[in-house]
């Protein structure tokens, strides 16, 4: 099945009939021995200014919550300080976002003082969710080499309601070729039975995908990433996806869930109702955990949790500290763990 597609800006037609393909100038450096790749839920990266074509009236300055200039930037600057310690000192070399209004706000959060220097380019499309939020992705220049760019549709059970895109990359690593699917499946809003199905749609979705890679090459790598919101013994994940924690050991399973094992230890990158919920994610294909060139490192798969970006007390104690708690302002940085995990370049 193929899907339609978007187009980046810049991108000629005439060489990208399914996507944006690239031809960079310049060859990749060798690749550090470990390569970090991580995912974050961002929370709400609003600029300050009214788009008339989105649905930004609660992220204005003159809006009930406020949102000013100066928390615009605070906002940036406490997301900088997480994302440049990231899986190591010098950051991730590769990093999916979710929860970002526009190019603008990614191209704010790389200019930050923490990250000016990493030299992160960014791949978005526009999308079309009804929250206007979108998923992304960083990658540092050098390190990671873009070829192929789409932006995949997802249609859900109500075809009228919109949901973000799926972000497909494809790029070369070491002079390895992988496959990245950035993720952001519908949230739980309405309970299981409303809400399920939507999420059961977009596993589909995003199954064929893999399939359609792994036809073509059976040792295809890839690597889906994203806020999922359904944890990983779900229907959507372990029975439409294949993903389980032991893709190595049982040969019909194609995806390996670096983080159902946490899930499954009672850890999470979310906090809810007094629950965690490791609802973000990383699976890989079987080609990452033996191949030569570019594989996972085990054991790697890791929920940043640095004290500073948790609840110091209340009931929330130990949860990330978030943005806002309702319409009071906290200052803080996401209601969600950043995770990663890092792959061996030989």
């Amino acid at each position: 099945m193929k899907y339609p597609v978007k187009f980046a800006a810049g991108c000629l037609l005439a060489s990208a009939l399914f996507s944006c393909q690239k031809t960079p100038s310049t060859t990749p450096a060798a690749a550090p021995k470990e390569i970090s790749v991580a995912f974050y839920n961002l929370e709400n990266l609003f600029d300050t200014e009214n788009d008339p074509n989105k649905d930004d009236e609660e992220f204005l300055p003159a809006s009930n919550s406020n949102w000013t200039p100066e928390r615009y930037q605070q906002k940036l600057t406490n997301l900088a300080s997480v994302i440049e310690k990231l899986g190591d000192a010098d950051g991730p070399e590769i990093l999916g976002v979710c929860e970002i209004e526009n190019r603008r706000v990614l191209e704010d959060l790389a200019k930050q003082p923490a990250l000016a220097s990493r030299n992160y380019k960014v791949i978005h499309f526009e999308g079309p969710d009804e929250r206007s939020i979108d998923v992304a992705l960083f990658y540092k220049e050098g390190i990671f080499r873009p070829i192929e760019e789409t932006a995949v549709p997802v249609t859900l059970p109500d075809a009228s309601e919109k949901t973000r895109d799926l972000l497909k990359v494809r790029g070369i690593v070491n002079n390895d070729t992988i496959t990245i699917l950035v993720n952001h499946w519908p949230s739980k809003r309405g309970g299981a039975e409303i809400s399920d199905p939507k999420r059961e749609a977009v596993a589909k979705i995003v199954r064929d995908i893999v399939d359609q890679e792994q036809i073509k090459n059976q040792h295809a790598k890839l690597l889906l990433m994203g806020d999922f919101n359904d944890t990983p013994d779900s229907k959507a994940i372990t029975d439409i996806l294949n993903a389980n924690k032991n893709a190595e050991a049982e040969p019909n399973r194609q995806l390996f869930n670096a983080f159902a094992q946490m899930a499954e230890d009672k850890k999470g990158s979310y906090y809810y109702k007094g629950e965690w919920d490791m609802i973000d994610q990383m699976m890989l294909s079987k080609s990452l955990l033996t191949n030569k060139k570019l594989s996972y490192i085990p054991n790697s798969a890791t929920i940043y949790q640095e004290e500073r970006i948790k609840e110091k007390e209340g009931k929330f104690a130990g949860a990330p500290l978030r943005t806002y708690a309702g319409k009071k302002y906290l200052g803080g940085y996401s209601d969600h763990f950043p995770i990663y995990i890092k792959l061996q370049a030989r």
